[in-house]
Formats: structure tokens, sequence, C-alpha cells
């Protein structure tokens, strides 16, 4: 907190929000309280404050990102997270979106193949005050069957196609929001499960992830 009672970058969240957000679209309230709320230039190094609150993706650990404000926010928005949801987080990377999730949802668990990010994730957010999470290092295209199902799933990495075991993990009225391609360029798309067991696809935008390796993603 600055001499002025703000906290630091608090001024370029509020114009992220208003001008990435907002005015593109984004109107869940409680997600763009989360948003204010978050400081996302703890989830980078410090050579990238700079960068924290633009709108593109932000270097990280292992040549990974952590992705562009206006992408979470449009694949949070469509998993429609409720207070009382149990959310899977596939790709923790820096833990941004995790503490987000957090902000809206009872619990989340968050899966990264990489052991370094799930460390620096798991400490920063330890740091900020996150105990609702639980982030673990594995193959995330298999997703977290032994705290399934879930309410939500977020896949913040490009799969070939909607891996099985992730669409097995849905609860009943559960939503996946994924990216599916190819490795240079995919379609967001939002799965559902329906009350009879089924479930329906809807493509929502395109996009550009990182890919999924794993089992049933790309591979390595």
């Amino acid at each position: 907190m600055d001499g002025n009672g703000t906290q630091p970058f608090e001024a370029e969240r509020g114009s992220m929000v208003e001008r990435q957000l907002r005015q593109r679209g984004i109107c869940d309230e409680r997600l763009l309280a989360a948003m204010s709320k978050v400081p996302r230039h703890e989830f980078v190094s410090p050579q990238n404050w700079g960068h924290a609150y633009a709108d593109h993706p932000v270097a990280i650990l292992e040549q990974q990102t952590t992705s562009q404000p206006y992408m979470i926010a449009a694949m949070i928005q469509a998993a429609r997270i409720s207070p009382e949801d149990r959310v899977l987080e596939v790709g923790a990377g820096s833990g941004y979106q995790t503490a987000l999730l957090a902000e809206l949802a009872s619990q989340v668990f968050a899966i990264e193949r990489h052991a370094s990010l799930s460390e620096a994730a798991r400490n920063t957010l330890e740091r900020l005050g996150y105990r609702n999470t639980k982030v673990v290092t594995g193959d995330g295209s298999l997703g977290f069957p032994e705290a399934a199902p879930f309410d939500a799933i977020i896949v913040s990495a490009a799969s070939p196609r909607i891996p099985p075991a992730l669409e097995e993990q849905l609860a009943p009225g559960g939503r996946m929001v994924i990216p599916v391609g190819e490795s240079e360029q995919q379609r967001l798309q939002l799965v559902q499960r329906n009350a009879d067991g089924s479930t329906s696809v809807r493509t929502l935008e395109g996009c550009r992830f990182v890919p999924l390796i794993g089992q049933q993603g790309f591979a390595a």
C-alpha cells in the first residue's frame, strides 16, 4: 500500500477491468470484482510487472505464459462459477487463474505438469491467503479423478480433442471450457453434462493457447 492508502497497481487493475473486460462483454459482476481484487503482478516475475495488466499474455517460467486477461475472463464467465462449486483447473501455470477461481468457488483443484510452476503457484497462493486451493503436479489431460466429479473444469491449454477423462469427471450439470484444435490455432468450446448423462458442445470463439501435453492431449 502506498502513502495514499492505495494498493500497488490498483489503477492498472481498474483500467484492465473497465477497458479490457467490461467494454468487451464481460458482465459477470462477481468475476469483475475478483479481477479487480486479485494482484496479477504477484503471479509474474518482477521484471514483468509492467506488463501484468496489459492486454496480452505474459511470460512465466518453463517457457509458458499466463493468458491474456480477457481470455481468462471469457473462459471463467462461460463456465458460470457459483459460490458452492468445486472446480478443476487444468494448467495452473502461475496460479493467477487459480486465485480468481478461489474467489468465486468453494474449492479449486489445479493441476500443472511442471513441478516448478506447481511449487511457485502454491507458494504465491499461500502467501496471498488462499486456503481453498490445492495445486498438484501431473498430467492435466487425465484430470484429477480422486477429487471428481467437478461442477466446472477450465482447461488453460489447447487439446487436439476433448479428453474423455475430463468429460467423465464433469458432475451432472457441470460445465467445461476448453480450447480445441491444432497446436497453432483453436476454438474455445463449452462442454456441458446434461441431466441424462450425455454431453453437449458449443463453440464460443477463436483462441490460441500453449498445447496440453499429456496422454489424452498432444505428445511431448
